[in-house]
C-alpha cells in the first residue's frame, strides 16, 4: 500500500488550526525551529476525531473521542465508509456549535479527508472546501492526490 504522509512534506508549524469556526484540524506532532514535537490534546475540544493512534495523546477521559484506522493511501470500500461516518459526526457536532478536532498524524492527509467531507456535508463546495484547509492549515494540506481524487468523486458515490 503506497503511503503519502511525510513525503517532502515539513510538519506544521502548529499542532492544530481553526478551519471554520468550531472545527480544527491538527496531528499527534507538529514541528517548531527546535524541531518536532507532540501535539497532546487534554480537554480543549468536545469531540476529538483521531486517524492515527498514539499512547499518551489524549483526549482526556471526559471527551468524546472516536477513533479509526485511516491508512493514507488507497482506501478500502469500509475504509471510505467510515470516513464518511466520521465527517458527518463532524459535521453534526459543529452545527451543534461543540468543538471539534480531527487529527491525523501530521494533520494534512487523512485529517483534511475528513474535514473536507465535513465542510461539503455543511455546504461548502469541494474545491472551496479543499482551498480553506490549504489557507487555514497547511499549504501541504491534502497533498494526497487520491484523496484529492475521492472528494471530487464524492466519498458517498
Amino acid at each position: 500500500m503506497q503511503q503519502t504522509r511525510g513525503q517532502g512534506a515539513p510538519g506544521a508549524d502548529s499542532p492544530w488550526n481553526e478551519i471554520v469556526p468550531n472545527l480544527w484540524m491538527g496531528g499527534h506532532f507538529y514541528q517548531d525551529a527546535a524541531g518536532r514535537l507532540p501535539a497532546i490534546v487534554d480537554g480543549e475540544f468536545d469531540v476529538v476525531v483521531s486517524l492515527h493512534h498514539q499512547d499518551g495523546y489524549g483526549p482526556a477521559p471526559h471527551v468524546e473521542h472516536h477513533y479509526a484506522r485511516i491508512p493514507d493511501g488507497p482506501l478500502a470500500p469500509d475504509e471510505i465508509a467510515e470516513v464518511s461516518r466520521l465527517a458527518a459526526v463532524t459535521a453534526a457536532a459543529v452545527t451543534a456549535e461543540r468543538r471539534v478536532l480531527v487529527r491525523c498524524h501530521f494533520g494534512y492527509n487523512r485529517s483534511g479527508l475528513v474535514v473536507a467531507q465535513a465542510l461539503i456535508t455543511m455546504g461548502h463546495d469541494t474545491d472551496d472546501a479543499i482551498s480553506l484547509i490549504r489557507r487555514r492549515r497547511s499549504e501541504w494540506a491534502l497533498h494526497n492526490h487520491l484523496f484529492v481524487a475521492y472528494l471530487g468523486n464524492g466519498l458517498t458515490r
